[in-house]
């Protein structure tokens, strides 16, 4: 018998296969259409009292199956492991709290930042910038179907933005260099000859849109800290944030080292003072070792209770 995700992925790729093949359109652009139609109520699925996570999945199975068929640079999707693991230390690092404010500025067809969501659901509602059309068209249906209060915006994240500070910035930053050199120059992390580093400056960009005493949960390029301005991050770092947590992610995750990543925390300091958490650092596990997860999440929840990260309930 197959699973609620499976009869939704069915539905979804069947009617956007026939909508791309009818109307010579990309299959992502056909999907695009398919969910609007959804959403509006024009179609519908035979899969009956569908979680959230399940339609979740079932959208992420067919925009996967999108990007490979039209494979372009930034049309990646961040596993769902990951996106997880990120939903598990917002919840732990806003303490419980019954309202949590989200922003990701990197929002691509906003898997990452709807995983986040759903695990803390009824308690978020977010905000998040991208500069593709089809994938914030995408997005913005996504959010329809989830019934997840999200607002979006299009436009190149690292101009200003009219986003109010949040409590949790969360985002699997773009890697690479920024084209925009003019606008680069306002930030503290531009390169002082040449293009300035994207993922750089979408940190900088982040901070500035946290609350005093809010995190930011960054996916980020294994090597972050050795790279060509490591020197000019730290001092950044040092001044305006103090790290939290790096956590290394499961090597099968990636094609290969050279594309491994971590997850960097960082908070923006508040006015209450005092002494700083004990930066957390460890190996997250492969998320199908059950015994390794139990352990890694215990691992965590034992720093966060010694870091003034307790929830309501503790």
């Amino acid at each position: 018998m197959e699973t609620n995700t499976e009869l939704l992925f069915s539905f979804l790729d069947g009617h956007s296969a026939r909508i791309s093949e009818k109307e010579e359109l990309l299959y992502l652009e056909a999907l695009f259409e398919t969910l609007k139609a959804w959403a509006e109520g024009t179609i519908s699925p035979e899969a009956e009292e569908a979680t959230k996570e399940e339609v979740r999945k079932a959208i992420q199975l067919a925009v996967l199956k999108g990007m490979k068929a039209n494979a372009q640079p930034h049309h990646q999707m961040t596993p769902d492991s990951i996106g997880l693991l990120a939903g598990y230390l917002a919840d732990r690092l806003s303490k419980g709290s019954r309202y949590v404010t989200l922003f990701d500025p990197a929002a691509g067809t906003g898997n990452l930042l709807f995983t986040v969501m759903n695990y803390m659901d009824g308690r978020t509602a977010a905000s998040a910038v991208e500069i593709d059309d089809l994938l914030i068209r995408i997005s913005a249906v996504t959010a329809d179907l989830l019934a997840q209060p999200v607002t979006l915006y299009h436009q190149d994240a690292l101009r200003p933005l009219m986003v109010d500070p949040v409590d949790v910035v969360i985002s699997d930053l773009p890697v690479g260099y920024y084209p925009d050199d003019e606008n680069a120059a306002g930030f503290k992390l531009k390169a002082d000859e040449g293009h300035s580093y994207a993922h750089h400056l979408f940190i900088e960009q982040s901070m500035r849109h946290l609350k005093k005493g809010g995190h930011g949960i960054f996916i980020v390029p294994a090597n972050l800290f050795e790279s060509q301005f490591a020197t000019q991050l730290h001092t950044f770092l040092k001044e305006e944030a103090q790290i939290v947590a790096v956590l290394a992610l499961p090597p099968g995750l990636f094609k290969s080292q050279a594309h491994a990543k971590s997850v960097l925390v960082l908070k923006k300091p508040d006015l209450a003072g005092g002494p700083k958490p004990e930066v957390l650092l460890a190996n997250a596990p492969d998320m199908t070792n059950i015994r390794a997860l139990e352990s890694f999440f215990a691992k965590v929840d034992a720093w966060a209770e010694e870091n003034g990260y307790k929830t309501d309930s503790n």
